[in-house]
């Protein structure tokens, strides 16, 4: 399969943008962020209340309510799904406990690159997930962020090998797929909810945690973390849905809108990513902390494959189900 680059791909987005849209009735949006306003998740929540403000010509105001102000993640997708709040940005593993097939895309080194973490969120399988969101989730994506590998850090001792990992206390979030990872990969993992992760590292609860390098500076992780390890074992992904009966409750021309800006969010996210992930890493690393590859990353891959995919087949739709987005990234 010929495998297409991310500023190809900028052509397929920038044809969505193609779509009319008109104003509708005055209206408040509440769109809620776990991460701070200047994370990847502010970029793209900044980006559609930009061109919603302007395209409905004032007639929708988007309020922003970052770091975790509504509340932790999976709370704000029960509350999009209900109609409490209109939009949340989520990481993609708070929204599988509401659609567990969307959990294929939190397998271990599933993808390899921005190309994969693109094609995995776009086309066919972008439509798949929407489907499949909107029908067990009763949630819609309009747009995703980019976030980039997420990395190790922590406030023990350097680790560049597999054998390093061993007894190392690090922080997870509430995902099975996740926390089973670590778990094969000889580390001690602790599901955590994100609000409480800072002060936990802090206080030595645990050791260390897994965020992309954005993410890791702002939140300030360089207070508390002293190394960081450059893993490649998930590619987050974190988008932006909106409650699907306030969606459908929306006039055509609206939903359209809606459905543009977030692909014109998605696009902004993911050139941030591309460009500021650097930026965000020598940051931490002017600020004290260590950065350290990984020498045996063939190891940890082949661990965390060998015995995290055979165990959730049958939770995420079964070895077909997995089989036919391994052969749609080109592998």
């Amino acid at each position: 399969m010929k495998r297409f680059t991310i500023f190809s791909l900028m052509i397929f987005f920038m044809a969505a943008l193609m779509l009319p849209v008109s104003a509708s009735a005055e209206k408040t949006l509440k769109i809620g962020l776990g991460d701070p306003i200047d994370s990847d998740q502010g970029v793209l929540a900044l980006r559609f209340k930009e061109i919603v403000e302007k395209t409905s010509g004032g007639n929708y105001k988007v309020d922003i309510f970052p770091a975790g102000q509504l509340g932790d993640e999976q709370k704000m997708v029960k509350d999009a799904r209900r109609g409490s709040i209109d939009c949340a940005v989520v990481a993609v593993n708070n929204i599988t406990p509401f659609a567990k097939s969307v959990g294929i895309l939190t397998l271990p080194y599933l993808m390899q690159n921005f190309d994969d973490a693109v094609m995995a969120t776009t086309g066919d399988l972008g439509n798949k997930w929407r489907e499949v969101l909107v029908k067990e989730a009763g949630v819609r994506v309009l747009g995703w962020a980019y976030s980039n590998f997420r990395v190790l850090t922590n406030s023990k001792k350097p680790v560049t090998t597999l054998a390093d990992l061993k007894g190392l206390k690090i922080r997870v979030p509430k995902n099975a797929i996740m926390i089973a990872t670590w778990q094969a990969l000889g580390a001690e993992p602790i599901p955590m909810a994100w609000p409480e992760t800072f002060t936990a590292l802090q206080q030595g609860v645990v050791d260390g945690q897994d965020n992309p390098h954005i993410t890791n500076y702002s939140m300030k992780f360089y207070e508390v973390q002293k190394y960081s390890s450059e893993c490649h074992y998930l590619f987050s992904l974190q988008p932006l849905v909106i409650g699907e009966k306030y969606f459908q409750s929306l006039s055509a021309e609206d939903q359209a809108m809606f459905t543009r800006a977030g692909i014109e969010a998605q696009q902004a996210n993911l050139l941030f990513s591309v460009t500021k992930s650097e930026d965000a890493k020598q940051n931490m690393i002017k600020k004290g902390v260590k950065y350290l590859e990984i020498e045996d990353e063939d190891q940890w891959s082949k661990a965390a494959v060998d015995a995290v995919w055979p165990k959730f087949y049958d939770s995420v739709g079964g070895k077909a189900e997995v089989d036919k987005v391994v052969k749609a990234l080109g592998r």
